[in-house]
């Protein structure tokens, strides 16, 4: 590993100056344009590494890049492909970085998107180029999609279609404080509509039944099915109903974020959702939604990843950790799939989707050598 470190540190100018060009190029989900001139400088940067770029042009987002290497030697092609997976979206409106500027301060690294994910992308390219000026090459694809801050509507079938053909992926989302992540759980989105009968609170009461009323006794129902000790949270987030005070509601809708922390779950909470009934018959109850992203349960292939990887960082100096966490990524498709799924291999930082969203400078040539050494020694 003291090779890699040497590499990846004589080029840390060149990572730097690369991440605050890529943050300083805005890039919101919502803006296919944006987030296209965010991966045209990405191509060109790959373009002079000599990679293969394939895009897969999207009419709504931002177009999705398949960022091919090839091994210069030939026997070094018979190993398994790995796949770097990233985003180039970021969850900030264009006109962000007027308020949230490149800076850096007390050791850390400020913008919108820095750590969520720009500087991920930056850190597989350095660690790609210093796995080839070693010769350790084999073959790899960086995936960058354009929509992974709104759930990967259009992206997820060509992640999972790529993935299946490679050993192993390798998230690129920031780490969780210092430590790789080796479980997700899995994400759901359900929407509860109650249609009632609406009415004079005052003059006509009984002849009303207010679909209010009845939200509150099914968000009630639905929040009991939280089960902590299986990792099964059930959070209603949001409800709108009613019009005015003196008006029974005829109308309520409630949206409810469900996490599962296993696979076997998902069938479970369906269940329970679509039994879900009214208690006053004269109301009416539609249930849409479901489990969308399947959740990255931690198994022996993940495992024998992250214990690689906990040997590279002790042969640097540093002890490695894991961690879980409630959110999802596009690891969670590719983990769900079975191929071994090692995450939050990007920067160490904190605040995504916050005003003091940050990269810690110091962990960044680091982080990005513990990436190339698990390019070139992942089975």
């Amino acid at each position: 590993m003291a090779d890699i470190v040497s590499v990846v540190a004589a080029d840390e100018q060149r990572l730097l100056q690369r991440l605050q060009e890529l943050v300083e190029v805005e890039s919101p989900s919502e803006d296919k344009a944006a987030v296209d001139r965010a991966g045209a400088l990405v191509s060109g940067w790959v373009a002079e590494m000599g990679g293969e770029i394939r895009r897969h042009p999207q009419e709504g987002f931002g177009n999705v890049l398949e960022l091919r290497f090839e091994p210069a030697q030939s026997g070094s092609s018979r190993r398994g492909r790995v796949l770097l997976l990233g985003h180039l979206d970021t969850v900030w409106p264009m006109g962000t970085l007027a308020k949230m500027p490149w800076k850096e301060d007390a050791g850390k690294i400020f913008g919108p998107g820095v750590v969520d994910m720009k500087a991920g992308v930056v850190m597989a390219l350095e660690a790609l180029m210093a796995v080839k000026a070693l010769g350790a090459e084999r073959p790899v694809t960086l995936l960058l999609n354009s929509d992974e801050e709104i759930g990967s509507p259009i992206s997820r079938a060509i992640t999972e279609k790529i993935a299946q053909e490679c050993s192993a992926v390798f998230v690129l989302e920031p780490a969780q404080g210092l430590a790789y992540k080796t479980a997700r759980k899995g994400v759901g989105n359900y929407e509860l509509k109650v249609e009632g009968v609406a009415a004079h609170s005052g003059v006509d009461f009984e002849r009303g039944h207010s679909a209010v009323l009845e939200m509150a006794r099914l968000v009630q129902t639905v929040a009991g099915f939280t089960d902590l000790s299986q990792g099964l949270t059930v959070n209603p987030g949001v409800i709108t109903g009613g019009t005015r005070s003196n008006v029974i509601a005829a109308e309520c809708t409630a949206e409810v974020d469900v996490r599962i922390a296993k696979a076997d779950d998902a069938a479970r909470v369906e269940k329970l959702f679509r039994g879900l009934e009214v208690t006053d018959k004269a109301c009416r109850l539609t249930v849409t939604g479901g489990i969308n992203r399947p959740p990255m349960e931690r198994k022996a292939g993940t495992e024998a990843l992250f214990h690689l990887a906990q040997k590279l960082a002790e042969e640097m100096g540093f002890v490695l950790d894991e961690a879980s966490t409630g959110g999802g990524s596009d690891g969670n498709f590719t983990a769900a799939l079975g191929v071994p799924t090692l995450d939050g291999m990007g920067a160490v930082g904190a605040g995504a989707h916050a005003a003091h969203e940050h990269v810690v400078k110091a962990h960044l040539a680091e982080r990005t050598a513990l990436l190339a050494g698990m390019i070139a020694q992942a089975e």
